[in-house]
Order: C-alpha cells, then structure tokens, then sequence
C-alpha cells in the first residue's frame, strides 16, 4: 500500500464525513432560526406576508397625492 492510496484514501474520507456534518449542522442552524422565529411571530401576531384577497385582486393601490418636496429627499 503506497502512500498516495492512502492520502487519497483519507481525502475521500474526511470529504464525505464533511459533507455529512454540514449537512446535520444546517439542518439544526435552520430549524432553530426559522422554528424560532416562526414561534415568536405567532406569540406577536406578525404576519411576514400580506396574502389576504382583498376586493378580488391581489394589486394594491397606489396613493398619487401630491407629498410636499421634503418627503422625496427622505425615501427609505
């Protein structure tokens, strides 16, 4: 057994352990964010989408008053 089988060997091995652990460690990351953030909106009654159908369509209408010069400066 030469050394270059056995380094290509090991490669392959810690590859694929890598793979595996990432793979665990994103899914445990994921569902604690997302699971706790989802259990805290409920508790708040905040809702991230606004899907409600309103008056049969799903466009929203636009407010075409005329704002004072001042509010464009400050849009975001």
């Amino acid at each position: 057994m030469s050394f270059k089988a056995f380094k290509k060997g090991m490669h392959n091995f810690t590859t694929n352990i890598s793979i595996i652990i990432n793979t665990i460690l994103l899914i445990i990351v994921y569902f604690i964010g997302v699971g706790i953030t989802f259990i805290f909106a409920k508790m708040v009654g905040k809702h991230f989408l606004d899907m409600k159908l309103s008056k049969g369509s799903y466009w929203k209408t636009l407010n075409l008053k005329k704002k004072p010069m001042v509010s464009y400066y400050r849009q975001f």
